[in-house]
């Protein structure tokens, strides 16, 4: 073969090689039918700040003002989800929320719009945190759980007394329902949603 011949065919191979480099490093651009749902589990719960349980009602307080309903032991749970993304290119995670139960008993919706990105072929952890208290718990007990307390036949204070006595261990069904999860990507969103329990 020709010398020419030669130096054309190896510059048209190190020709084609930085083509297929170049495409190669271009990203994927997020279209509504590349944009792969991601995938969410719930981790795992934990209190992050518990001081036992405990209630009292009207006190004379050394300074300050007391609650006109009195007091009682407040409790943070952490809800820790994982979320993995299928997709080649980052995605925002910019909503989260779901209804918080215990033992079947609705107690509050828990929203977080603190924004996180996760990049692609990552997964990510999300923290969301909810406070809860015996005396609100009680009374959401006594307004939405009422049908339910009087078919199982339990007692509103005792029932509380015994989810805040049995937080540490998480020895209680805690279920994580109808969460949705709004992501988005070059303009185009999604709305995951789940439903969990733990443990």
């Amino acid at each position: 073969m020709p010398k020419k011949y030669i130096v054309v065919l190896i510059a048209l191979i190190f020709g084609m090689g930085a083509l297929f480099a170049s495409c190669a490093g271009v990203p994927t651009k997020p279209t509504a039918a590349n944009f792969k749902n991601p995938v969410i589990t719930l981790d795992y719960i934990v209190p992050s700040y518990y001081t036992g349980w405990w209630t009292y009602g009207k006190a004379k307080v050394a300074k300050g003002k007391a609650p006109k309903f009195g007091g009682s032991s407040a409790v943070t749970l952490e809800f820790v989800f994982e979320i993995a993304n299928p997709n080649s290119y980052p995605i925002k995670l910019s909503a989260s929320q779901f209804f918080l139960y215990f033992d079947d008993y609705e107690l509050r919706i828990v929203t977080d719009n603190n924004e996180m990105w996760i990049p692609a072929g990552k997964t990510n952890a999300k923290v969301m945190h909810v406070t809860l208290d015996p005396v609100t718990t009680w009374a959401k007990f006594l307004l939405a759980g009422k049908e339910l307390s009087i078919k199982r036949g339990d007692k509103p204070w005792d029932k509380v007394s015994q989810w805040w006595k049995e937080l540490p261990d998480m020895s209680f069904k805690i279920d994580v329902k109808e969460a949705s999860f709004t992501f988005s990507a070059n303009g185009i969103s999604k709305v995951v949603g789940i439903n969990a329990t733990y443990p």
